[in-house]
């Protein structure tokens, strides 16, 4: 009661000084803004550790000049209480975000109003497609940069909607706060129509929303070519869902997505979309050395145009300073009685869980993925089993909905012929960071040194002999990524690091599903 008696008299006392000085509204708002902050600055207690952050105070103890908003302040708070460590590239980033925020306060991109082009597909759309969007337009299933026509209607419409605020692209080295000040953005915008997600799993999203507008498309006529461009009916679906969409560890690695980027965001920037994206990597090494590179250029075009690039690279991995481990979580198969241990802890697990020791049948889209050894919500594999088949981003995701702890036994020294193993486990970590899940391991080597970057292997230099025989030079083999190990080496270091995060008891405690 004495606190909030405090801040009344500090309003009313700021009111009459302001009366008398004849100052603006807008600045004894913004000084009775900054008086709350510090009257309540003593009540701000944040459980928050390391670069994974809840966003549950909104207050600063800094000092009250001048008053950024609550993002910054919150992060101020987080400083002061030991939470985070003090990074001014960190501060100057949320900076720009915390402006984004209060755009998007009031921002939408519906109704979507775009020009309708006079020779389309004159097929008429699906029925799925048009309850999607609505029955305010007839949806096309053609390009929108192809044959558009100038209808005044269209232009009245689309001029008086509001301007779409540019997105940003963060990128720098691992364990650099990205996925953190991500975490702070998306709790800090206060708008219903927001979206985030992991880029492998939004691609897997679009995938099967292409495929399944292919299958409902009509069926073509003999004698009769028409084109059908399926991709920018995609994104005006995932338009009409969200207006933001928040991506973390923004990469591309696969031809079948770096082929259809440029389209697919092209259209959900002229559909309204706001784009907020973090990554490793610089708009112009984005699928560096990447086949058919070529055509993915333009989208770094696209990228730089709708979203406003910044770099946050301190030198600091703030996963590997100093934080209270877990517990022993990452066995090497050489020590004395390490398979013992592992055995040992999932016993201990399992105990815990309402359910027997038994294998699984996942089905992920129409496909069984089996797992040997399961009880409940604990997970008991080998390296074989989760890299060493034909799996994937959904596989692994589906697995990561399904269990909240994951023993990997098996981990082999990966040298740079493993390519496919490495991408595999690599993308798999990724998306167990990304869901919380917890991670045992037995591994052959110490984590620091578990990817191989020495010698060619028997295989490699079987690659290199082909090139020769093709009368390639070093400087051609070097631009394909098939024969280069560069995209892994360079991923691999951010595995290490979440790797390193994920052994300590913050991240344990956070990943445990039981509480929840």
């Amino acid at each position: 009661m004495a606190a909030y008696a405090s801040r009344w008299r500090t309003d009313c006392l700021l009111r009459l000084v302001f009366k008398k000085t004849r100052l603006s509204k807008q600045v004894c708002c913004e000084v009775c803004k900054a008086s709350r902050a510090v009257t309540t600055s003593s009540q701000v207690c944040s459980t928050t550790q390391g670069c994974s952050t809840t966003s549950t105070g909104h207050t600063s103890t800094s000092a009250p000049w001048p008053v950024y908003g609550r993002l910054v302040t919150h992060y101020d708070s987080l400083v002061h209480f030991g939470s985070l460590r003090k990074d001014p590239q960190q501060r100057t980033a949320l900076l720009q975000l915390e402006e984004l925020t209060r755009v998007l306060t009031d921002y939408t991109n519906i109704p979507i109003l775009l020009p309708q082009p006079k020779d389309c597909l004159q097929n008429q759309p699906t029925s799925e497609l048009q309850d999607k969007v609505g029955s305010r337009e007839t949806v096309n299933i053609c390009r929108p940069d192809e044959n558009v026509s100038n209808e005044k209607e269209d232009q009245q419409e689309e001029s008086s909607k509001p301007h779409p605020p540019q997105g940003y692209y963060i990128y720098g080295n691992v364990g650099t706060g990205k996925t953190m000040l991500m975490d702070l953005f998306y709790s800090f915008v206060e708008n219903r129509r927001k979206k985030r997600v992991h880029f492998n799993g939004f691609m897997l999203d679009v995938h099967r929303r292409i495929h399944k507008l292919k299958q409902s498309l009509p069926k073509r006529r003999i004698g009769k070519m028409t084109m059908y461009d399926p991709i920018f009916p995609v994104a005006m679906e995932i338009a009409e869902e969200t207006c933001l969409i928040c991506f973390d560890e923004f990469q591309v690695v696969d031809i079948a997505d770096a082929m259809i980027l440029k389209q697919l965001f092209e259209g959900l920037f002229k559909c309204g979309v706001v784009v907020v994206a973090t990554s490793n990597r610089p708009p112009e090494e984005l699928y560096k050395n990447g086949l058919q590179r070529a055509a993915f250029v333009p989208f770094i075009g696209v990228l730089k145009e709708y979203c406003r690039i910044v770099s946050l690279d301190t030198g600091i991995d703030f996963r590997t300073r100093e934080m209270k481990p877990a517990g022993r979580l990452y066995y090497i198969s050489s020590e004395p009685d390490a398979e013992n241990a592992v055995n040992a802890l999932f016993e201990e697990l399992a105990f815990r869980q309402n359910d027997v020791t038994r294998p699984r049948v996942l089905n992920v889209q129409g496909r069984e993925v089996t797992l040997s050894r399961t009880c409940g919500t604990i997970a008991d594999c080998s390296f074989q089993e989760l890299c060493e088949q034909p799996l994937g981003a959904g596989d692994y995701l589906e697995i990561a909905r399904c269990f909240d702890t994951v023993i990997i036994r098996n981990v082999p020294y990966l040298q740079l012929g493993m390519k496919d193993q490495a991408r595999r486990f690599t993308t798999l970590i990724d998306n167990f960071y990304d869901q919380k899940v917890r991670v045992v391991m037995l591994a052959d080597a110490p984590l620091d040194r578990l990817l191989d970057q020495g010698q060619m292997t028997g295989e490699e230099a079987r690659d290199r002999l082909m090139l020769d025989e093709l009368g390639l030079t070093d400087e051609a083999s070097k631009r394909i990524t098939l024969f280069t190990a560069d995209e892994e080496i360079f991923a691999f270091q951010r595995t290490v690091s979440r790797l390193a995060e994920m052994q300590t008891e913050q991240y344990w405690i956070s990943g445990d599903r039981s509480q929840s």
